[in-house]
């Protein structure tokens, strides 16, 4: 069954007790990344069960969003740096 983007969430929980969390998704990209963390960091990162991995909290982060200005001269900076936006070479 083919889930829409709507559907395809990705679930965090963890507690004040215990130090990792449990990361349930179904982001195709998100299983991607946590797969390869979990082949490169194998005693921190693991699959537990399908779709869902155990990470440290410390891998869970909640930041302050850009400011208008921040953005700007973030990109500013990648101007000048060389870097350019990633393509999209969907088919």
């Amino acid at each position: 069954m083919k889930l829409s983007k709507y559907e395809k969430e990705t679930i965090i929980l963890y507690n004040q007790a215990e130090p990792t969390a449990s990361v349930y998704t179904q982001d195709p990209k998100l299983l991607v990344k946590l797969a390869r963390l979990s082949e490169k960091y194998p005693q921190q990162i693991q699959p537990d069960g399908p779709n869902r991995y155990v990470v440290p909290k410390g891998c869970v982060l909640v930041r302050e969003p850009y400011s208008e200005e921040r953005r700007k001269a973030a990109s500013a900076r990648a101007k000048m740096a060389g870097y350019a936006p990633p393509r999209n070479f969907k088919k």
